[in-house]
Formats: structure tokens, sequence, C-alpha cells
């Protein structure tokens, strides 16, 4: 595992630090029972960082924190999983999403989920998609029942009804209090990481997407909205390099794959090895609509894809991503556990015993030199 020893002076300290923090996990009712600390977003281009070299500060004290990662959610009132709540009189997602999954959800310090549509009232259907969603502006609210603090916007669909709805969306996550990352009104905010303070440790979170194979989703130009894409990888390289250098933990979180295959790109496996090489601590994928395999490289896993969370009414195995990180800001480890769960029938559930067995059954199997305990407990095979 990447084990940072950033050791800065105090001239950069005073440069990088901020005189204000915005919340990022207060939102969330009840306060997380494991939480050992409080949650603070970063303003993009800052972070709080260790004390130089030879401080006379007290040691730090080891720190604990939780982060969720849920694969594709769609929540466009026209399409399979909303109807089918409508149908079912439901009065709210946990009639859909598994109430434990949603405990464990809003258990943790971070909840990051793919944000697969727009949120607006406006636009018309990009010409030329098969598929395009787009939900109504209060529907964020489920988000926020989730307890998502981030959501990755770098994917296929949050462009589909053009720049208004898109614009709208970004506004509608930012009164509903969720930070967004891999997209933006502008390149520059397209490629700014999404920093939060988790219990003494600084986590950054980038986004970006090499989904489409008809590229129709347009990138962020420096006077123009859009995503962040990363078909060539040297932007993105570039993002990672600098969350690194702020930052004592970067997610990497990628839009990539070939749709219902379980079947691996070369290019996810070729630039994997980039971003991790760049910085990234571990890397997090979504777009294939199903599970694909766990790859260590230099010590870093990478997650190619979570597959679908809440997203359509095919029968899938899934699962929710936790990863832990404990220590401290110049001596830390992550750890890594899967929640087995099953989208069916317009429902996401939680899986146990045998069921959730044959979850990590599969996973293990399409994974490259990882394994998975019977508890969910990720890790590196000896090679």
């Amino acid at each position: 595992m990447n084990q940072k020893r950033k050791q800065l002076s105090a001239l950069l300290l005073a440069a990088l630090m901020t005189a204000a923090l915005c919340a990022c996990g207060g939102g969330k009712e009840p306060p997380a029972p494991e939480s050992s600390g409080s949650v603070q977003t970063v303003s993009s281009g800052s972070a709080s960082v260790p004390a130089p070299a030879g401080s006379s500060e007290e040691p730090e004290e080891e720190s604990k924190l939780v982060m969720d990662f849920a694969g594709d959610i769609n929540l466009d009132d026209e399409w399979h999983v909303m109807k089918a709540l409508r149908e079912r009189g439901a009065r709210d997602i946990s009639q859909a999403i598994d109430p434990l999954l949603i405990q464990d959800m809003r258990a943790a310090d971070l909840c990051c989920i793919n944000n697969e549509f727009a949120y607006s009232d406006r636009g018309s259907p990009m010409k030329g998609k098969t598929y395009t969603f787009r939900a109504k502006p209060e529907n964020v609210s489920v988000l926020k029942d989730l307890g998502a603090d981030v959501v990755t916007l770098a994917n296929n669909h949050v462009f589909d009804y053009g720049e208004d709805a898109f614009l709208d969306t970004l506004d509608t996550l930012k009164g509903a209090g969720v930070e967004y990352v891999g997209a933006g009104r502008n390149l520059s905010e397209a490629m700014s990481p999404v920093y939060c303070k988790l219990d003494g440790l600084n986590v950054a979170i980038v986004n970006a997407t090499r989904a489409e194979k008809n590229i129709m989703t347009p990138e962020a130009e420096e006077e123009s909205p859009g995503v962040l894409r990363c078909y060539e990888t040297e932007r993105f390289e570039k993002v990672i390099r600098e969350a690194d250098s702020r930052a004592d933990v970067v997610v990497c979180c990628v839009h990539w794959g070939t749709e219902y295959s379980q079947k691996l790109e070369w290019a996810q496996r070729s630039s994997a090895k980039k971003y991790i090489e760049a910085g990234a601590d571990v890397i997090v994928g979504t777009h294939a609509h199903c599970l694909q395999g766990i790859e260590y490289y230099n010590g870093v896993p990478v997650f190619y894809n979570l597959g679908n969370y809440w997203f359509n009414e095919k029968e899938l195995e899934t699962c929710l991503l936790e990863l832990t990180v404990s220590g401290t800001q110049g001596n830390w480890s992550l750890s890594a556990r899967i929640i087995p769960a099953l989208q069916k029938n317009c429902k996401t559930t939680a899986l146990s015993g045998a069921e959730g067995q044959k979850v990590f059954q599969t996973m293990e199997r399409i994974s490259i030199n990882a394994g998975i305990r019977p508890d969910g407990t990720v890790y590196e095979k000896e090679s």
C-alpha cells in the first residue's frame, strides 16, 4: 500500500490552508455510530497538511475513517426503478434499497455514489442516444436519504438533456449540499478534486470517464461545461498528481469498461497502472452495470467495476464497497470489504450466508490477484 510521508515547509502550509471549511457529511442523521471524527470539505486547491519535520507538536493520534462507494444509480422518473417504486406505493427509498445497506451508507464517514443522470425540468433528449435519463430536481432528496456526501458525474448520461439540464444538475446538487466531482461549468471545475478532511486525514476524490465507444457527452473546455475525459490519460494523471500533493489518501473513480461484460479491457488495466504511479491509493470503477474483478498493483487495489447499485430492472449481483483507513498522516493503511447485494425486480437487497458467499466467489473468480475472505475482506494474493 502507498504510505505517504509528506514533510512540507511551514511556508507551503500557510499557502495551502484556507480560512473556512464547509460541511461535507454534516447532513447525515443520525451521526455515524462508529465515526471518530467530523467530515469537512476543503475548497478545491487547498487542504491541511502535516506539521513540518522537527515540529514540537504532540504526536498525532491515530485516525480511523470509513468510506462507502456504490455503483450506478438512476433516479429518472420514467425509468424502470423509479416507476416500480411509485407503483408499489412506496414512500421512501428504503423500500427499494435494503435498509441494512442504507444504514451502512449513512454510518460511513463519507459516502460516494455514481450519479448516472441529470436533475432538471429543462432540455431535450440528446439526438442519436438510445437511452437518455433525467430526474426531477426534487429527487436529489434520495441522495440525502442514502447518506451520500459526494457523487461522481464523469459518466455518459449526465449530459443527456443538454447544457441547460446539465447546469441545473450542478445547481441542484450544490443546493442540496452534495459535492460533485468529474464535471463542471468549465475545464478547471471538471478537473478539480473534492477534498474532505476526515478525522484528521485529508482525502481527495478524483473522477474521469472513458466509457463511450461513440463519444457524445461533451468534455469540459476552458469556457464551456462538460465532463472530464480520460481516453488519453495525461490530463487525468495531472489531476491525480495534484490531489496526491495535497491529500493523504487519493481515491480515483473512473467510468470505464464494456457494459454487461466481466472481461476487462486492455485500457482499463494499462491506465490503472498509470493512475497508481501518479499517486492513486485506490481505484473504484463504474459503468459496466455488472461486477468486474479486483487487481492489486504495487500494493494498491483496483476495483474495476462495482456494477449497478440501483439502476434498472435486471437481476445482477452487486455490492457496496467499504474502505477503512487507519493511522496518521505520515503512516496509514487501507483495508477493503465487500458488502454483497443483489439488484432484482427493481430492488437492491443485502445478501448474507450462502447467497453472500456466491457474490464473493464470483468476484474472486474474475479477479486478477485478489481474494475475498468469508467476511468480505479483500486481500492481495501472493504471486
